[in-house]
């Protein structure tokens, strides 16, 4: 399929971080663009503000006429659109050209020098500091983000045509569609079950993702993947080591395989993030960039959002917000938490999301949740899916081992977190819980 002849490109599910970003690109590119998604929020008004037409009914009226031409119209989809949605059977039914997200991704940046982060944690911290080495080494990439940079306010960093960094999302073999020159693997840890069955083709899929790398596979020392290696203190190829926090700062040296950097700074909380840095290092490195004009663009990152995002941070309240919604994360984000702030009490409120991963790792969940000193859950965000039968929240609660910890709505949330004396409280979950975190903010400010 040659991008270039095509004039319009409609998106169902326009809203998605992942879609979203596609369509500013495409736009930006000279492309007609319109979409559906199910909610206004501020990732849709953000493509409104550049003249993308976007409406929030699932109707075939509500299609622009100029999209309704299957020769001069293309249509992007996310797998997370359910089959019964009006709009996705009438461009079916109609014989349109129709593109999952990671098939037109992989058609953009297929004649591109590609950089991808797989991974199923850190791929987008690694990618989002990947991008901003390269745009202030003055590399011309244009960088297709999954979280919103704190940097560009976007999740898009427009650049050239000849050079990209992805996220290679393992969802659905979505980063099979790639075709990365340089590549990264950050973990495989057992996920989305419900597309692989189990773990072992999970890792096998990141074995075909391997094998599509054309020049330079860095990989999580210890993987069962061969590549150049990266970590902390585990004699990696790219070794962070000497690692200390000075006021909230991380500094460290990195070991590669030609030469040695002293006194790398981020300014991201936790080891893992450590690693993502070490992650983006290398790629950058391999790509070419120097170690000197890394870590200078390594101490001006701050951050993505909703990734241990500080909403406030007083002496004595601290709210933050994180995307953590698989047991490894909520790990990453309590060890942080508690890096942070060893003795103070922290709430912890948890939106658990997917039927499927639930019942997947319920006790896993419980394990990890149960290292808040007080836990509020929400109602499971069903995304895709439809109920499991018994699967729900009140089951994760059963299993928790805290005596502080309850279930509550959305419209009692507010009154649930006043009650708490916890002056650390952490709201975490890959749903809506996002949408509620500057509520809960403005009712800790009155209350404080």
């Amino acid at each position: 399929m040659n991008l270039e002849n095509i004039h319009n490109v409609y998106f169902i599910g326009i809203g998605g971080i992942g879609m979203s970003a596609i369509a500013n690109y495409l736009k930006s590119n000279g492309k007609n663009v319109a979409g559906y998604d199910k909610v206004s929020t501020e990732i849709t008004k953000s493509l409104q503000n550049i003249e993308i037409e976007i409406h929030f009914e699932d109707s075939t009226t509500l299609i622009p006429s100029e999209f309704k031409n299957n020769k001069t119209t293309i249509v992007v989809y996310t797998p997370a659109i359910h089959k019964s949605n009006l709009e996705l059977t009438y461009f079916l039914e109609h014989n349109f050209k129709m593109l999952k997200r990671s098939e037109i991704l992989g058609e953009i940046t297929k004649n591109t020098n590609c950089l991808a982060v797989a991974g199923t944690h850190g791929k987008t911290t690694t990618s989002t500091i990947l991008g901003h080495i390269l745009k202030e080494a003055n590399v011309n990439a244009t960088s297709f983000l999954g979280g919103i940079s704190e940097n560009y306010n976007s999740n898009l960093i427009l650049g050239g045509s000849e050079i990209s960094v992805v996220e290679a999302d393992e969802f659905d073999k979505s980063f099979l569609k790639l075709s990365p020159n340089i590549a990264c693997i950050t973990s495989m840890d057992a996920d989305h079950l419900d597309i692989y069955g189990n773990h072992s083709e999970l890792e096998k899929s990141f074995k075909d993702f391997a094998a599509k790398v054309s020049e330079t596979l860095i990989v999580r020392k210890g993987l069962p993947i061969k590549g150049l290696t990266y970590g902390i203190n585990e004699n990696a190829d790219y070794d962070a080591i000497n690692l200390k926090i000075e006021g909230g700062t991380y500094i460290f040296d990195v070991q590669t395989p030609s030469e040695n950097i002293k006194n790398i700074k981020i300014n991201l909380p936790g080891k893992h993030n450590v690693l993502n840095a070490v992650a983006a290092l290398a790629m950058a490195n391999s790509f070419g960039i120097s170690l000197q004009v890394i870590a200078k663009a390594l101490l001006t990152f701050k951050g993505i959002k909703r990734r241990f995002t500080y909403k406030i941070k007083t002496e004595n309240l601290v709210l933050i917000d994180d995307y953590a919604h698989h047991p490894t994360e909520i790990n990453a984000v309590v060890d942080s938490v508690r890096e942070m702030y060893p003795t103070k009490k922290i709430l912890g409120i948890f939106q658990p999301h997917l039927f499927s991963r639930t019942r997947d790792f319920i006790n896993d969940f419980a394990i990890s949740l149960t290292r808040f000193d007080e836990v509020i859950l929400l109602d499971i965000y069903a995304a895709r899916e439809l109920p499991i039968e018994g699967v729900n929240s009140e089951w994760l609660l059963s299993k928790i081992s805290k005596k502080n910890k309850c279930i509550s709505s959305k419209e009692k949330l507010v009154e649930n977190v006043l009650k708490s004396k916890a002056q650390i409280i952490v709201m975490i979950g890959a749903g809506d819980i996002g949408e509620l975190v500057d509520l809960i903010k403005n009712n800790l400010n009155i209350e404080n």
